[in-house]
């Protein structure tokens, strides 16, 4: 089988041109980040991969948990994607819909990774930093990990910014084996 992300590409890729050309990029954010939780559920998964399911049944049944939180769009969508038994691959083109959303509108996701829960003024104040260092919009999304033991990391795509205090023990112990 095909790799996901080969498949989910090119759905994303016709959403967000559609989208762009609806002037509704937002709203489409929106239905697929809906879609993407309600076919991640282990049930709805279940119930999506059963076999003996008819697929009139799977359409009928994703159709009425959405129905009023969907356009007409995005119901095609869904028919398009049970008729060519890809489903489950709605989680992975929200992804790629979102970066290509996020790329259109100069946004960069930065995930900033600390040991402690860092206050709203410490976090607006990163993110206006690496805003002026990558000329960007950025939006922020902060995971509390122990295991850094102090300091930040931060990952902006590509980008590693590592000031945490196991990124500098590890530095120190890879030179003292050099």
């Amino acid at each position: 089988m095909a790799e996901i992300s080969t498949i989910a590409r090119p759905y994303a890729s016709a959403l967000f041109s559609l989208a762009k050309e609806k002037k509704c990029l937002a709203g489409w954010s929106k239905m697929l980040g809906l879609l993407s939780v309600v076919v991640s559920d282990p049930q709805a998964k279940a119930f999506i991969s059963n076999s003996k399911i008819l697929d009139s049944e799977r359409e009928k049944v994703i159709l009425e948990l959405c129905k009023s939180n969907i356009d007409k769009n995005i119901e095609n969508l869904i028919k398009l994607l049970i008729e060519n038994k890809r489903l489950l691959v709605l989680p992975e083109i929200a992804k790629f819909y979102e970066e290509l959303k996020d790329a259109d509108e100069g946004v960069v996701e930065a995930h900033i990774i600390m040991a402690e829960k860092p206050t709203k003024k410490i976090v607006d104040d990163l993110i206006k930093s690496l805003e002026k260092r990558f000329n960007k919009k950025i939006e922020g999304k902060v995971e509390i990990n122990k295991s850094i033991l102090g300091g930040t990391k931060i990952i902006v795509g590509d980008t590693v910014i590592d000031a945490s205090v196991r990124g500098q023990l590890d530095n120190l112990a890879y030179t003292l084996k050099a």
